[in-house]
């Protein structure tokens, strides 16, 4: 070992260009230190010129493999939320941290209009039923409907600050959920409205059942309520040991809408016969005796959940990046799907088995819920998928991202 030390303060060897040459330095009579010396060397490097390969950034390195077929680069901030109009799904409508939102064609990109008027960041954008109309809404409360054809804003009204904005399955009425817990209801463009009062706290999700007669809200406390819509009362209230323990994070229900599945920062799922109002099973991944609270919420809170329509499954997903698949039938745990990162939304294909992910690290996934194996990953954004929607049968998805784009991925696999 002294005999190392002593060759290292005895000699030190530099390449300079093309040739070797060697210096004797003695260090314990030199002032500069070896750092010193590397940083007067770099200083003499003209990094304009030198060769690009060997410097890239991480970022640039991850813009290189762009997988999507279309990029919608009108927003100037991070683009929250994207709908995709239900009749010819040709057209898509997004919101982003810019205050403003715009409908634009998913085929060529064209903007059809732009939905002017926003005074915060829009966070909800949505298509009526019959994709006559579309509605977007900013944090501030500021709701507006436009009718797409005239491409002209036809009604337009304020509520607290907005939680979440919902059209109704066949009727051009509008729903939302607020911040002081109340959600509201319109007839569009007459604009006649009925409020549904809440707990004092965030109605902070809600779904309005297949029936179009009842709507299921959740809540920043933990509980839900199931409303009927026509004589304006609660059908059901699930709160206490049988309700959540945190806020209501996601919301979806089946076909025939027999059943809801709801989700929270409690990482915890339940699903509910709305019917009864009953319980039917509690679904949840982790071992949370190992973590207190704080840390339950941070690291498993529930993100998404859904049904899937072939097979007696769902899917849920959570923060810290596991999609787990349970079986409807024996509520047991059926496949564990592990991302690197944190999931944001996850979608079933209407007519298959296999449910779509996207996520904080850019990237949409495509999973096989029957092997629980990776079907695809499709890459393209510089920044986390903030929300996403396939269209009818399943060929193309469009993604809104942190980087200020919006992106148009056609999915292709082997059994299409």
């Amino acid at each position: 070992m002294e005999q190392a030390m002593e060759n290292t303060e005895e000699d030190t060897v530099q390449l300079h260009g093309d040739e070797e040459i060697i210096e004797v330095i003695d260090l314990n009579d030199t002032e500069q230190t070896t750092t010193d010396h590397l940083v007067e060397e770099l200083e003499d490097v003209d990094f304009a010129d030198a060769d690009d390969e060997g410097w890239e950034t991480e970022d640039e390195m991850e813009a290189e493999q762009d997988d999507s077929d279309l990029t919608f680069s009108k927003h100037t901030g991070s683009v929250f939320c994207i709908s995709l109009d239900p009749v010819t799904n040709n057209l898509a409508v997004t919101g982003g941290e810019d205050d403003k939102a715009y409908l634009w064609n998913v085929i060529d990109g064209q903007v059809v209009f732009e939905c002017t008027g926003h005074k915060d960041s829009v966070t909800c954008a949505t298509f009526s039923h019959d994709s006559k109309l579309v509605a977007t809404g900013d944090m501030s409360g500021l709701i507006k409907v436009w009718k797409i054809d005239t491409k002209e804003e036809i009604w337009s009204f304020e509520v607290g600050d907005l939680e979440w904005l919902q059209w109704h399955p066949c009727a051009p009425v509008l729903l939302a959920g607020a911040a002081d817990g109340n959600m509201w209801m319109w007839k569009i463009p007459s604009g006649e409205c009925k409020t549904f009062q809440g707990p004092n706290c965030q109605a902070t999700s809600g779904k309005i059942l297949p029936d179009g007669k009842r709507v299921m809200v959740g809540y920043e406390d933990g509980t839900l309520r199931l409303w009927d819509l026509k004589q304006g009362n609660t059908i059901h209230v699930i709160k206490g040991h049988d309700g959540h323990q945190g806020p209501l994070t996601s919301m979806e229900c089946n076909k025939d809408g027999t059943l809801v599945l709801t989700g929270s920062t409690d990482g915890q799922t339940k699903l509910i016969n709305t019917s009864t109002g009953k319980v039917l099973g509690s679904f949840s991944v982790g071992n949370s005796e190992e973590k207190n609270m704080t840390e339950l919420q941070d690291s498993i809170s529930v993100e998404s959940v859904g049904f899937c329509n072939v097979l007696p499954l769902v899917a849920v997903a959570y923060l810290d990046g596991t999609l787990a698949i349970y079986d409807l039938t024996t509520q047991s745990l059926r496949h564990r799907c592990k991302h690197e990162v944190g999931i944001v939304h996850l979608q079933w294909e209407e007519a298959s088995a296999v449910v779509a992910t996207c996520n904080l690290g850019g990237a949409v996934t495509l999973w096989d819920a029957r092997s629980g194996k990776m079907v695809a990953e499709y890459r393209g954004h510089t920044a986390e998928i903030l929300d996403f929607k396939l269209n009818r049968d399943a060929s193309i998805a469009v993604t809104a991202g942190g980087d200020h784009k919006a992106k148009v991925f056609c999915l292709q696999r082997p059994d299409r």
